[in-house]
């Protein structure tokens, strides 16, 4: 029988997944604005606090998407106005996914504040 020795670390970095964690939990916050992908960064890594920061927002960037649409659907007159909310919202998801690229906590202007009432 031959017996397998262990691999040896040569270039003295850590051998744990840490550094496939850390990328791991950006990719959940990064998709935590992207409209209804929400949903996987909820269902698989909710418990880290970085990632569970960036889906709360991206929460709320959701509902007043949703909000902005039914609105518009039901009175055409305001369809341009929810046109600019749902730009606002766009530009605000790019500013969110930036920041969670970046690996930063950083609340979103208007919205970021709503986000403390999502309790989970």
């Amino acid at each position: 029988m031959y017996r397998m020795e262990p691999e040896q670390n040569t270039n003295n970095a850590p051998v744990s997944g840490a550094p496939m964690t850390v990328e791991k939990n950006k990719l959940m916050a990064i998709l935590s604005y992207i409209s209804v992908l929400v949903i996987i960064p909820f269902l698989t890594a909710k418990d880290d606090a970085f990632v569970a920061f960036h889906i709360k927002q991206g929460l709320v960037l959701l509902v007043i998407a949703i909000a902005a649409w039914v609105v518009a659907s039901m009175l055409w007159i305001l369809w341009p106005i929810a046109q600019v909310v749902n730009f606002a919202a766009l530009v605000l998801a790019i500013i969110g996914i930036v920041n969670a690229a970046q690996g930063k906590e950083k609340e979103l202007p208007l919205v970021g504040s709503y986000a403390k009432y999502f309790k989970f």
